[in-house]
């Protein structure tokens, strides 16, 4: 039995962490299991809230739990961590730091398994995924996604955060 939550954090409700148009619209139950809440809480408690700190007010999430028939509709990933509840994607919509600074925020200070700069350009993702997990070490793997000549979604794995033109990207502290 699903315990019965309002909130994975301070700041992200239980319907934050599960809201889904495409799960509304095709009717697709996206209730995650225990151990896929306990991930989305451990997420939402060492990595959100941290950033959220920084940040010093909300940040859009466009996607953080998606059960297996949910991800194959929209298209993900087979191996997405999303369906683990170890990944949340957010966006800054809000105005309060650009989605480079909380790239680079969370890759500067916080743990992490996989932060990807999803698209965008060269100075700003169009949004950020970031993952975490407690089963293992955290790879602190730093990825970037982009789209090749032919409109295909490409992923560059790097060391140090290089777009995807292989320059580093501007390291971007607090706005004034």
């Amino acid at each position: 039995m699903i315990p019965l939550i309002t909130r994975l954090s301070p700041h992200i409700s239980w319907k934050e962490g599960v809201r889904s148009r495409t799960a509304l619209r095709k009717g697709i139950d996206n209730t995650p299991g225990i151990e896929e809440i306990k991930c989305m809480i451990e997420v939402a408690e060492l990595v959100f809230e941290p950033l959220r700190e920084f940040v010093g007010g909300p940040i859009k999430i466009n996607s953080f739990f998606r059960c297996k028939k949910l991800n194959t509709a929209i298209g993900g990933s087979r191996s997405s961590q999303h369906m683990k509840g170890q990944a949340i994607d957010i966006d800054d919509t809000f105005g309060h730091a650009s989605n480079a600074e909380m790239y680079h925020f969370i890759k500067d200070n916080l743990q992490f398994d996989q932060l990807i700069w999803e698209f965008g350009d060269d100075n700003n993702p169009n949004w950020i995924h970031v993952s975490f997990v407690t089963h293992r070490k955290n790879r602190k793997k730093l990825t970037v996604a982009y789209r090749d000549e032919n409109g295909k979604t490409r992923y560059k794995h790097t060391a140090k955060h290089e777009t995807r033109t292989g320059g580093l990207s501007p390291d971007t502290g607090p706005r004034a």
